[in-house]
């Protein structure tokens, strides 16, 4: 069933500031939820399909995040990833200074994560691929904010055994497509994100998780509890 979208007083949809954005893949859901998305990144996104700035995502959110009614941001998270650390490559750790940004804001947020990241994240929430209906696990974390709170959803036990990491996905398995995996087409169809190459697939955020994420949201700035940006 389609749901209608919501629409603001002014007769605009609802804006939203993708932070970090890569190939936007949290974007779509956002977008399928009902709101109009800005991506933004510190390196060139040509496949990213909505609107896209090039810039410092925590300089242009302290700068223009409270232009915008809801904050999205995924900042980099090979710093909390078990292949990063086993092959000893050091990379930033952007979760307390991605925090501080939106906080600044004033504006309602969510910030994403990987598991390894729990302990610096506060009172997440996981979601996974098994509560879509999806064909993969992908479990991500969610810290929210800024008068934002999500439920957690019932997470039950992973029955269907899962492919191993790289290999091709074998009859009656979910499939892991992370690192050099193979079966683009295979991982474009059960993530719903046809347009990513490898690259922008093994590091996305499936759309199915943020279009929940952007109802719940958008429930919040209806409700006249916290009203949308001027």
């Amino acid at each position: 069933m389609t749901q209608p979208t919501p629409i603001r007083r002014d007769g605009h949809r609802p804006t939203l500031l993708d932070l970090f954005c890569c190939q936007g893949g949290a974007a779509k859901g956002y977008t399928d939820a009902g709101f109009d998305v800005t991506g933004v990144d510190i390196t060139p996104q040509p496949r990213y399909p909505y609107r896209f700035v090039q810039a410092d995502a925590i300089t242009f959110v302290r700068e223009h995040g409270a232009a915008f009614d809801f904050i999205h941001a995924s900042p980099p998270c090979q710093h909390h990833t078990d292949c990063q650390r086993l092959r000893g490559n050091a990379h930033p750790d952007l979760i307390a200074p991605t925090r501080a940004a939106l906080e600044f804001t004033g504006r309602p947020w969510v910030m994403e994560n990987v598991r390894g990241a729990a302990a610096k994240l506060h009172a997440p929430v996981m979601l996974c691929g098994a509560m879509f209906a999806l064909e993969t696990y992908r479990h991500r974390l969610f810290e929210t904010g800024g008068g934002f709170r999500l439920t957690q959803p019932a997470h039950g036990p992973h029955t269907v055994p899962q492919a191993k990491m790289g290999r091709p996905v074998p009859p009656g398995h979910y499939g892991q497509f992370v690192g050099n995996f193979s079966g683009v087409d295979l991982a474009r169809r059960v993530m719903g994100v046809p347009w990513m190459n490898r690259d922008g697939i093994r590091e996305c955020i499936p759309p199915a998780y943020t279009q929940h994420i952007g109802t719940a949201a958008l429930e919040l700035l209806f409700t006249g509890r916290l009203g949308v940006a001027a």
